[in-house]
């Protein structure tokens, strides 16, 4: 993929994901912000274990985190936790369950997509891995949430 095809894709990939969160509500998203926002920390955390262990690669700039995983953390990742946390908090089952569908759906059809696409290819991660990968960050997002409303309660005036 060319440079300003991925530049694009990028942008339409972020621009899209930003313009479903008026849906959802300034109340909503100020409630929901501080624990998609730290899940988000996180993917910066381990991204440069990803990169370092070659667990994937992108075809065009391979170093370049503001091209390469920004976009994804920024757009999709930003806008999916809110959804999710949105429609399902309070009920654990339903949120692991509906996290589940939404990663899957990110590592397999979208994964084989981009992969096609040539933007980036799993490397020393299969699809399985890829899948760990990203929902082990769905029990840090809801449980950070669990302490953020518990904490608000406590101290609410």
């Amino acid at each position: 993929m060319s440079l300003k095809n991925q530049w694009l894709l990028n942008s339409a990939m972020i621009l899209l994901s930003w313009l479903t969160l008026p849906l959802l509500g300034r109340r909503t998203i100020k409630r929901f912000l501080p624990s998609s926002i730290l899940a988000i920390l996180l993917c910066f955390i381990d991204v440069p274990i990803g990169k370092k262990r070659r667990w994937w690669s992108f075809y065009n700039k391979p170093r370049s985190f503001i091209q390469n995983e920004f976009p994804f953390l920024l757009g999709p990742m930003l806008a999916v936790s809110l959804w999710t946390l949105n429609w399902t908090y309070g009920n654990f089952k339903k949120f692991i369950i509906l996290n589940a569908l939404f990663e899957a759906t990110f590592v397999s059809p979208i994964t084989q997509l981009f992969t096609k696409l040539k933007l980036y290819k799993l490397v020393k991660l299969n699809e399985f891995q890829f899948f760990l990968y990203f929902f082990y960050k769905a029990f840090f997002l809801y449980g950070f949430q669990y302490l953020f409303e518990k904490y608000k309660k406590t101290n609410a005036f």
